[in-house]
């Protein structure tokens, strides 16, 4: 595996090369879809299986996240899957296991590596713990405190545990008593449960991205029937676009 310094390096440096600064918390998501010829799915997938990444020759590449995981989750998934596209080469296909850090190869505990450092960069958690927690060398890290790192960069609990444990802010024991119950402690202390939630099912399948930007332009350039367009959409799961649903929630120009 390769060294922690390494693999900050070279999440920090992605995320330079995508405009972001190394402080503030990262919208995962929207990098992925703002990237060209890349087209990105929610499916849900095996429970033993977080996503995949899928490149061509030609240099289309395609990510899938399992859906049927916690929102928490589906972004570290997300950022692992970067680490395959962006960092790793020679790579045409890979499924990722659910798992984070032990009983991978190299390669996949590099991208959870990564994929931690990305969400997360090294001094902005540092600093997040020292300035926002007030926590300096000699004080513990609580269960609270765990809740509001998890919440302010957006990661899962078995994310973040991974995280403070590998850089010595917990310990292996204290963190496997934080296992369960985690809706319930994030309600404790002020804060919702959408991290903590799989996609509804009704919303587990869902493409965005290169594929439907595709379809679009076959559609405006008449290569192929507006049938043909509609059929495409229908396989990527986007019957909103073609029946034109209403969102859940009205629209308004704010």
């Amino acid at each position: 595996m390769k060294a922690k310094s390494e693999l900050s390096y070279q999440a920090n440096d992605l995320r330079k090369r995508f405009g972001e600064d190394l402080f503030s918390p990262i919208d995962v998501f929207a990098i992925l879809q703002s990237q060209e010829r890349l087209t990105l799915v929610f499916y849900p997938l095996s429970e033993h299986i977080s996503g995949m990444c899928v490149r061509t020759h030609s240099g289309d590449q395609l990510v899938a996240i399992n859906s049927r995981l916690t929102q928490g989750r589906q972004r570290f998934t997300a950022a692992h899957e970067l680490y395959h596209l962006f960092i790793q080469k020679e790579i045409q296909s890979i499924v990722c296991g659910k798992e984070i850090g032990d009983g991978k190869d190299e390669e996949e505990k590099n991208a959870d590596g990564f994929a931690s450092f990305f969400l997360a960069p090294n001094d902005a958690l540092r600093s997040y713990i020292e300035n926002n927690l007030k926590k300096g060398k000699n004080r513990s890290i609580s269960l609270e405190d765990i809740v509001r790192i998890e919440q302010y960069f957006r990661m899962s609990r078995q994310a973040t545990l991974y995280r403070l444990v590998g850089d010595g802010f917990i310990t292996l024991d204290f963190a496997n008593t934080l296992k369960s119950n985690i809706i319930a402690s994030a309600r404790k202390y002020g804060f919702n449960e959408t991290l903590y939630v799989s996609t509804p099912s009704d919303q587990q399948y869902y493409t965005t991205g290169s594929y439907i930007e595709l379809a679009e332009q076959l559609k405006d350039r008449d290569l192929v029937s507006n049938g043909k367009y509609e059929e495409l959409l229908l396989d990527a799961y986007r019957a909103d676009i073609v029946f034109n649903f209403e969102t859940e929630n009205q629209e308004t120009y704010d």
